[in-house]
């Protein structure tokens, strides 16, 4: 399984994508390897995870994106996100995020897509709000954010 976008394609991370992973010095975040241990056990939640994001023109990870596990009895998923420090505003963070809420909102098992961001995090503040999520409160130094499908 795989998303293509005009400049990037993202596959989700498993035990295959561990050799890309180190042939390219792309750090093994905990998430990461937390999921493909996850996936080991429960192969239902494959796509629930975290997506390796790559650059089509050279094959560059330029981050990961995804979900926080799969959808709740609310039919609800939280997203989240990092790119490298390199691929900062080139656009690649919303390209890649709103592949993931097209792709999930295409389910029927999801009709509500949360995130929180840090206050200061500007630029992850700007990436939610071009996909057309909605601030519903800040708490402490955390803002708190929705996008339901009836609204995309």
């Amino acid at each position: 399984m795989k998303i293509e976008t005009e400049r990037l394609t993202l596959m989700p991370c498993d035990s295959g994508l561990i050799e890309i992973m180190e042939k390219q010095g792309y750090d093994k975040s905990p998430h990461s390897l937390n999921q493909i241990n996850e996936l080991s056990k429960d192969p239902t939640l494959y796509g629930w995870g975290s997506w390796l994001v790559m650059r089509k023109s050279d094959g560059l990870i330029v981050g990961d994106a995804g979900f926080k596990g799969a959808p709740n009895s609310n039919k609800e998923v939280e997203i989240g996100y990092g790119f490298l420090e390199s691929c900062w505003h080139l656009g690649y963070a919303t390209e890649a995020v709103e592949s993931l809420v097209t792709w999930a909102f295409n389910l029927s098992v999801v009709e509500r897509i949360i995130a929180e961001t840090e206050v200061e995090n500007i630029g992850s503040i700007r990436v939610l709000q071009k996909i057309g999520m909605n601030q519903l409160e800040k708490k402490g130094d955390m803002l708190y954010w929705e996008l339901r499908k009836v609204d995309k």
